[in-house]
């Protein structure tokens, strides 16, 4: 199953923004893999005194921003698993500036963000690589709208994508 399988109805359109960002031939766990050496290349890649750096008053760090996808993809897959097991439970939705401060990103070293980031990835890809065609195609309902388990899990490889791309334009 590769993302031009996705139908527009599986997912809320603000969503679109992520799922955009991915090649039409790219497969969930081929797109979990190789998504996971490219932000870890990226963020092994930032120069230490760079990973507090805020571009403006108010807006994350670096190191916030790398927690931020750590966070986005738990509850993303959260959602996914939830989905796949066919709960039609209303997830609810997150706010994610509320999560920033108690995750101490401020405090963690890079490598202890990437080792979080290595495990949580490992963890989505066994789930994915669990999870049936018919499974993934269900929808559910997350933040009050229709969503698909695999809707859920192509959002998080477009959501990395996304945010790498404000860092190389507003950070580095």
């Amino acid at each position: 199953m590769t993302i031009k399988d996705l139908k527009q109805s599986e997912f809320n359109e603000y969503y679109g923004r992520y799922i955009d960002k991915l090649s039409n031939n790219i497969t969930l766990v081929d797109g979990f893999k190789v998504g996971a050496n490219n932000v870890l290349q990226f963020f092994q890649s930032i120069p230490s005194d760079k990973l507090n750096y805020k571009y403006a008053e108010g807006k994350w760090n670096v190191k916030e921003v790398f927690q931020h996808l750590i966070d986005t993809e738990r509850i993303f897959m959260h959602r996914c698993f939830r989905i796949a097991r066919h709960d039609e439970t209303a997830l609810a939705g997150y706010n994610q500036n509320i999560y920033i401060e108690p995750s101490n990103a401020d405090n963690k070293s890079i490598e202890s963000l990437i080792e979080e980031f290595k495990i949580v990835r490992q963890n989505s890809i066994l789930l994915l690589q669990s999870l049936k065609q018919d499974d993934l195609e269900f929808i559910g309902n997350a933040n009050n709208d229709a969503m698909s388990a695999r809707a859920a899990a192509f959002t998080v490889i477009g959501h990395d994508i996304w945010h790498m791309g404000v860092i190389k334009e507003l950070y580095l």
